[in-house]
C-alpha cells in the first residue's frame, strides 16, 4: 500500500469506528486544501470554478457533488427528492478533482457532518461538525482511479456475496404465506424466467419478531426452504433492528437479562417502536452484544437459510413512549381550539413529529467498547455494526460458506461485511437516472455489491418503466425487483410482454460470468466497477459533464434509456466501440460506431450495450438458475 500518499490528521478526540484497517501515522498542521476552524467546528476550501466533487456514496442528485447540502445523518427517508439532504447511509469520502491537481478526504467521523459544497457560497466548501472530533484523512494522487485504490486499501476488502446471489431476485412485502411464495415460483417457472431469490418481508415472522417463523403462515420451513432449493430459489428474509418487548420471547428474554439493549441515561432499556410495536434495540456497538445478535442468525441458517437482508437499522423509530407521550399532552392543549395557520401547523407539526425525532436519538446510550456513549455522537454506525454482528457470526456459524447479506443503513466499513440496496425508491423515472449516478460513488466508498429497488418500491410502477430499470439493472450486482404493500404487483408475470422480460432476465444470466469476473476484480484490486467516464477518459473534457453512460468492468459502457416514451438516446463515446443493440441474448445487431455524439435507436425491448476498443464480451448460455449456468462454455462477441 503507498502510505506515503496518505497523510492522517487528529481533530478533538475521535471514536475508533472501525472504518480504517491500516495504521497510518499522524501528521500535524492544517490539512492541505482546507482550513481548520474548530471554535466555528468547520473545515473550509476555496472552490475553484473548475473543480468537481465526486463521491459521499448513497446519495441523491448527481455524481458530481457541487451545489448542494449533503449531511451524514443516516436516516428512513423514503422520499428521494432532489430537496433532500441524507438518505440511509453516510459515506464521508470524497475526491476534489479540478482537472490539474486531485485530493481525496476521508472523514471519519460516527455523528453528524454537512457537507455544504459551494451550496451557500458557490466557490466554497464549507463541512460543518456537531462536534469537532475526528480524524481527516488526506489522499494525494494523478486522478480519481488512483486515489479510490489507495482509500480502499485504507479501509480493507469489500465483500463478496455467493456466486448465485448474482441471480434475479422477486421480492414484495405481502408474501404472507408459503402459498403466496409458491405461486410466484410457479408463476416465474411457466414462464421460463430464470429467478434465484424470493424475498421475505417482514410477514414470515410471528408477530414481527426477529428470528421466528409464523407456523401456521409457515408450516414445517426447514422442508419448504429444501423445496424451494429444489426448484434453484433460496428464500431471503429479512431482519429488523428491533426487538419485540415480549414476556417468552427468548431473543427480548435473553437481551434483558445480559443487558444488551440500549439504555437510557437512568440505565433503564429505551422502549421504542417499530413494526411488532415496542422494542428494545440490541447494543451493537457492544462487543458482546454484537456477538450474542449475530449468532441468533444461527436459528435460520439450520433451517437452511443462506441469505438475509437487515433492514430498519439506522435505526428507524416510530415513536419513543417519551415523545409520543409529550405529544399527546400538546395535542390535549390544542383540543378544541380553532385552528389558525399558526395553530394548524402547528398540530400537524406535532403529528409529524413522532417518528424517528431528532431528540429520541438523544435518549440513549451505547457501550462502545467500554465507554458510554450517547447514540447521536454514533449514530451512523449502527447499521454498521449490525451487519458487521452477522458478518462476524457467518465466519462462526458457517466458516467455509458465503453467506448472502446487504443492509439498508451503512457507513464506510460496512462494505467488509456486506452490500447495499439504496432503500425505499420510488415507482419514477427519476429515480430510474437517480440509480444509474448512484453506482459509481457507491463503488468509491467500498460498496460493490449494489443495487436498488427495480421498478421501485413505492408507486405504481408501469411496463415499460420495469421494462426500462431491468435493461440498466441487469448489470447491477444485487439485481432484485422489490415493492410495497398496496402499491400495483410488479412481478414480472404480472405485465403484458412476458417474453421480452424473459429476454432481459436472461441476458442478464448471459452476462453473469462478465459481471462475476469484473466483480471480483474490483474487490481484489481495489478498483471500480461501475465508473463515471471521466475516470477512464481523462483527456477528454467531455466525459467531465457525462452522467447517465457509465463503465461496468473493463470491458463495456453502458448508455440506459431512463426517460418514458423514447424509443432511441443521444451517446456520446470517447473512443470507436461496438455497439450492441440486444432483444435477447442470442438476438442482437451490431455495429461499430466512431468516436463522438451519435442518436442510437432503442426499442423499449432493446438494450444498449458498447464494447470498448480492444475488449470482448463473453457470454454464458442462461439456465433457470445460476447454480446451472456453465461458466466454462462461453461464446464471445468481440
Amino acid at each position: 500500500m503507498a502510505t506515503e500518499n496518505i497523510r492522517k490528521y487528529k481533530f478533538g478526540n475521535p471514536l475508533n469506528t472501525g472504518a480504517v484497517v491500516m495504521e497510518i501515522a499522524e501528521s500535524t498542521g492544517n490539512p492541505e486544501g482546507f482550513l481548520a476552524n474548530p471554535k466555528s467546528k468547520e473545515l473550509q476550501a476555496d472552490f475553484s470554478k473548475d473543480a468537481f466533487v465526486y463521491g459521499l456514496g448513497e446519495t441523491i442528485r448527481g455524481i458530481n457533488k457541487r451545489g448542494w447540502l449533503y449531511r451524514s445523518n443516516n436516516a428512513d427517508e423514503p422520499h428521494h427528492e432532489e430537496g433532500k439532504n441524507s438518505l440511509y447511509a453516510s459515506h464521508n469520502f470524497f475526491i476534489v478533482d479540478d482537472t490539474e491537481t486531485c485530493t481525496g478526504y476521508f472523514i471519519d467521523h460516527p455523528g453528524f457532518v454537512e457537507f455544504d459544497i459551494g451550496y451557500t457560497d458557490k466557490d466554497l466548501f464549507t463541512i460543518r461538525f456537531n462536534d469537532f472530533d475526528f480524524y481527516l484523512y488526506v489522499i494525494s494522487g494523478k486522478e480519481p482511479k488512483e486515489i479510490v485504490k489507495n482509500f480502499r486499501e485504507l479501509v480493507g476488502k469489500s465483500y463478496i456475496p455467493p456466486v448465485w446471489a448474482f441471480g434475479y431476485g422477486q421480492s414484495r412485502w405481502g408474501y404472507k404465506t408459503a402459498d403466496d411464495i409458491r405461486t410466484v415460483r410457479d408463476r416465474y417457472k411457466e414462464l421460463g424466467i430464470p429467478l434465484d431469490m424470493i424475498y421475505m418481508d417482514i410477514d414470515y415472522m410471528q408477530d414481527y419478531k426477529d428470528f421466528t417463523v409464523n407456523p401456521e403462515r409457515f408450516p414445517d420451513f426447514e422442508n419448504f426452504v429444501k423445496e424451494m432449493k429444489k426448484d434453484g430459489i433460496r428464500l431471503i428474509p429479512i431482519i429488523d433492528a428491533g426487538v419485540k418487548i415480549q414476556d417468552g420471547y427468548d431473543v427480548y428474554e435473553e437481551g434483558v437479562k445480559e443487558g444488551f439493549f440500549c439504555k437510557k441515561e437512568d440505565g433503564k432499556e429505551l422502549v421504542a417502536a417499530v413494526w411488532p410495536g415496542k422494542v428494545h434495540f440490541p447494543d451493537f456497538l457492544n462487543p458482546k452484544a454484537r456477538e450474542w445478535f449475530g449468532d441468533k442468525y444461527k436459528v435460520l441458517t439450520d433451517a437452511g437459510i443462506e441469505g438475509f437482508w437487515n433492514d430498519m437499522n439506522e435505526p428507524a423509530i416510530f415513536y419513543t413512549e417519551e415523545h409520543l407521550k409529550e405529544v399527546f399532552d400538546n395535542i390535549h392543549e390544542l383540543e378544541n381550539k380553532e385552528l389558525d395557520i399558526s395553530g394548524f401547523f402547528e398540530f400537524t407539526g406535532l403529528i409529524n413529529s413522532i417518528a424517528n425525532n431528532p431528540e429520541d436519538y438523544r435518549r440513549f446510550f451505547h457501550d462502545f467498547d467500554g465507554v458510554k456513549v450517547r447514540h447521536d455522537k454514533v449514530h451512523n454506525l449502527y447499521g454498521f455494526y449490525m451487519t458487521r454482528a452477522a458478518g462476524e457470526a457467518f465466519e462462526r456459524i458457517a466458516p467455509n460458506k458465503k453467506i448472502l447479506m446487504f443492509s439498508r443503513a451503512s457507513y464506510v466499513g460496512m462494505h467488509r461485511y456486506g452490500g447495499v440496496w439504496t432503500g425505499d425508491n420510488m415507482s419514477w423515472w427519476s429515480h430510474l437516472l437517480l440509480n444509474i449516478k448512484q453506482m459509481p460513488s457507491l463503488n468509491m466508498a467500498g460498496f460493490i455489491y449494489i443495487g436498488a429497488d427495480t421498478g421501485g418500491f413505492g408507486g405504481n410502477c408501469t411496463e415499460d418503466l420495469m421494462m426500462r430499470w431491468l435493461e440498466f439493472s441487469i448489470f447491477t450486482p444485487l439485481f432484485r425487483n422489490h415493492s410495497a404493500l398496496g402499491t400495483r404487483e410488479q412481478e414480472l408475470y404480472q405485465f403484458k410482454d412476458s417474453e421480452s422480460f424473459k429476454n432481459i432476465v436472461e441476458l442478464r444470466y448471459a452476462l453473469i460470468p462478465y459481471i462475476y469476473r469484473e466483480f471480483t476484480k474490483a474487490v481484489e484490486n481495489n478498483t471500480m466497477y461501475f465508473r463515471p467516464l471521466y475516470f477512464d477518459y481523462r483527456s477528454d473534457k467531455r466525459c467531465r459533464e457525462i452522467e447517465d453512460q457509465l463503465l461496468v468492468g473493463d470491458s463495456l459502457m453502458i448508455a440506459p434509456v431512463y426517460e418514458q416514451n423514447r424509443t432511441g438516446r443521444y451517446v456520446y463515446l470517447p473512443e470507436d466501440m461496438k455497439m450492441l443493440r440486444m432483444r435477447s441474448y442470442k438476438d442482437y445487431d451490431e455495429e461499430v460506431l466512431s468516436e463522438g455524439d451519435h442518436y442510437v435507436k432503442a426499442e423499449l425491448n432493446e438494450t444498449l450495450i458498447f464494447i470498448r476498443q480492444g475488449q470482448k464480451l463473453p457470454l454464458a448460455k442462461p439456465a433457470r438458475c445460476v447454480d446451472e449456468l456453465d461458466f466454462d462454455d462461453l461464446s464471445y462477441i468481440s
